[in-house]
């Protein structure tokens, strides 16, 4: 068992919510990187919201925009996790998609690389089984393409960031 310190004890503590359940309250970057406590991080992404699917694209667009695929990635969890059944593998691959940019975004190739064509691949399989061509106006077949492009283009860089930003997939096709 390792040694706690009294900082780290103050910052479990900090940790947990009101039913005690371990929440990591640790400050983020853009990225949803780790900062150290006390310093300035991006706003975090409040979890458990329940948003309609129109909503769910449109604040994950907003973000993917603004070059915060991680905190895109959590709006989709929400939608995942609150959403109907038969519609939560859809919503998981678009989470995977936005955690495949987060990691190309963070020079991970390897994690990157895999979570984009994973995301690309649950994707495309959630609409063939459904026989839903646009979901909620989403582009599945240009996401699919999108992923998988710029899992190429991760590997061929060799772990140089990708910038988030610029790389933003448009969940709804072409503007």
């Amino acid at each position: 068992m390792g040694s706690t310190s009294p900082e780290r004890g103050q910052a479990a503590a900090r940790d947990r919510d009101a039913e005690g359940r371990a929440r990591n309250a640790r400050p983020r970057d853009g990225l949803g990187r780790p900062l150290p406590y006390g310093a300035d991080g991006v706003d975090r992404q409040p979890e458990g919201v329940v948003r309609t699917p129109a909503e769910t694209v449109a604040e994950a667009q907003e973000l993917l925009d603004a070059g915060k695929p991680f905190h895109a990635h959590e709006v989709f969890e929400d939608a995942w996790k609150s959403g109907p059944e038969e519609e939560r593998a859809l919503w998981r691959g678009l989470a995977q998609l936005a955690v495949g940019l987060t990691h190309a975004a963070r020079g991970n190739v390897t994690g990157g690389a895999r979570l984009l064509r994973r995301g690309a691949g649950a994707v495309q399989e959630w609409v063939a089984g459904a026989g839903v061509e646009r979901p909620y106006g989403l582009d599945p077949e240009g996401l699919a393409a999108w992923a998988r492009e710029l899992a190429d283009d991760v590997e061929r860089a060799g772990g140089r960031p990708v910038d988030a930003r610029e790389r933003a997939p448009r969940l709804r096709g072409a503007a």
